[in-house]
């Protein structure tokens, strides 16, 4: 916003005599140079001294709404946006503060209808329309959210947020390829100075392909960036469960637990990656790790594995049971239990277990496999 004032812009007092225009200029200029400083006491007090002096002085309410907004009370920086906007209508900086104070309270229809009104104004505003896909893309309106991210690109086929946008935006809708093709583009214009967000999304598209092992080389190029960055451990973690080399995920599960021992998902990922290797009595330190913290389902499902997998057939059974009581719905836990009755030749119980996860009403193509494979 200019700090500049021009005297014919200051209006008269009743008495018909001028307010004082340097003095007011004199204190924009101090506090939108203290807003720059990050000293935002000081600049309230240079607004707040102007407004004294002139009581609906855009200059000084934006800056008020600007200072609020600084500090994350949105809902103060609201007020001020918007007395500015009552006195001065169509402002386009009171405009673009105020969407964006709704922006950040996540209310993004409000956002919009006011973006929308800035663009009335100036519709190649680049970061405006930006801004406008984005609030989109976070109601979910697919159509409106890509149509104004390809305007942006139009305007400057090489804008990052358009392309990163884009990307977000056909992930969110499950659309991988084309998620993978905007980032990819967005990595090639920016080799030099690789972002490490870029690299972790696109190795997040192959793992959603399943095409683990291409996603392997970007998160190993993200963990050159910062060793310890957590997408990009999970990623490489998941990518070598994905290609059945578990003895791999091990390592950068663990490499994840050394910087926060208590996270209870990552415990019960190394303990299904212990398991699934043989090592029972390791992956059940890290599931009881895991259960000591917090009841965890996947955590509880892994210890009732180890138990079947050691042939304690019937405490895998009374586990399972238990399991299915509190989460009804899991089919995985029919399948389980199942397996387990007909490893102790106790095929009837095996159909009927199938037959009650049916009885809800509920459908599972792997039920309905195991069933047709008992018969």
């Amino acid at each position: 916003m200019s700090d500049i004032l021009q005297k014919d812009e200051f209006p008269r007092t009743v008495d018909g005599g001028e307010r004082q225009p340097n003095e007011i200029a004199e204190l924009s200029k101090k506090g939108y140079q203290y807003l720059k400083e990050n000293r935002i006491e000081e600049a309230k007090d240079a607004f707040s001294k102007i407004l004294a002096l002139e009581e609906d002085n855009n200059y000084a309410l934006v800056g008020l709404g600007d200072s609020e907004r600084k500090q994350n009370h949105f809902r103060e920086a609201i007020v001020y946006y918007q007395r500015c906007l009552d006195a001065h209508h169509g402002n386009n900086y009171a405009l673009f503060g105020l969407a964006d104070c709704y922006k950040a309270l996540n209310q993004y229809n409000k956002a919009i209808e006011i973006w929308e009104q800035y663009l009335t104004h100036d519709d190649r505003n680049i970061t405006v329309l930006t801004r406008v896909a984005d609030a989109y893309r976070k109601i979910r309106d697919f159509k409106k959210s890509k149509q104004l991210y390809l305007h942006v690109l139009d305007m400057d086929d090489g804008n990052a947020y358009a392309l990163i946008g884009l990307g977000h935006l056909h992930y969110d809708f499950k659309e991988y390829k084309d998620a993978l093709y905007y980032w990819t583009r967005m990595l090639e214009r920016n080799e030099a100075a690789v972002d490490i967000r870029v690299l972790t999304s696109i190795g997040n598209c192959h793992r959603k392909l399943k095409t683990f092992d291409q996603g392997v080389y970007y998160f190993e190029r993200a963990l050159q960036i910062d060793p310890k960055n957590f997408y990009a451990l999970f990623g490489l973690a998941d990518c070598y469960r994905g290609m059945n080399q578990q003895y791999r995920s091990v390592e950068y599960w663990n490499r994840i637990l050394e910087s926060d021992p208590k996270n209870k998902v990552i415990l019960t990922r190394a303990g299904d990656a212990y398991r699934n290797t043989g090592d029972y009595k390791t992956a059940a330190d890290y599931y009881n790790k895991a259960m000591d913290i917090d009841f965890d389902v996947y955590a509880a499902l892994g210890l009732a594995l180890i138990c079947k997998g050691e042939g304690k057939y019937d405490e895998a059974i009374d586990r399972l049971t238990a399991l299915i009581r509190d989460d009804r719905k899991n089919y995985r836990l029919y399948i389980d239990l199942a397996d387990c009755y007909l490893k102790l030749n106790r095929k009837r119980e095996a159909v009927e277990t199938l037959q009650e996860f049916q009885r809800q009403g509920l459908r599972s193509q792997a039920i309905n496999e195991m069933l047709e494979k008992i018969a």
